[in-house]
């Protein structure tokens, strides 16, 4: 036999894919357990404060808001408008098209609403008044119509 024609060794089996266990103390678990409250994240509780927000009014308006969509978004569209002409936009109402299959969709602005409220309640106070302001426009309503409660400034 020559050395070109010696058989080839078998590769070793492989092993699956071993995970690091440092220090024999096992894998690591999640830094905070679901069942605490800081678990929930900045984002998950503006979206609860919206989703309140929207079946507090869907009480007073449940025709007139059943195929609404309400949405929450981290900023507004960027506008090419001058500094000095622009407005930081809190809210926004789109128009639904039924023949294109369009529902009317009104989007809270998550950063801009953070930035006007110095904590959870006057968030809170943002967050309904832009709700209201953005209802009263699609139903060609004034606020107050849609939501007795609302500060008259």
């Amino acid at each position: 036999m020559s050395a070109s024609e010696q058989p080839v060794p078998a590769l070793p089996p492989r092993r699956g894919a071993r995970r690091r266990d440092r220090h024999g103390r096992g894998l690591r678990g999640p830094l905070i357990p679901p069942t605490v409250p800081a678990w929930r994240t900045r984002m998950d509780k503006f979206d609860d404060l919206v989703l309140r927000c929207v079946r507090q009014l869907e009480r007073r308006w449940p025709k007139e808001l059943a195929g609404v969509e309400f949405a929450v978004e981290e900023v507004p569209p960027s506008d090419p408008a001058p500094w000095e002409h622009r407005t930081i936009a809190l809210g926004r109402y789109f128009p639904g098209d039924s023949a294109a299959g369009l529902t009317h969709r009104i989007v809270v602005y998550r950063r801009p609403a953070l930035a006007r409220a110095e904590d959870a309640e006057e968030l809170e106070m943002v967050v309904r008044m832009v709700l209201v302001e953005q209802i009263a426009g699609m139903l060609g309503r004034s606020p107050e119509d849609v939501d007795p409660d609302f500060p008259i400034d």
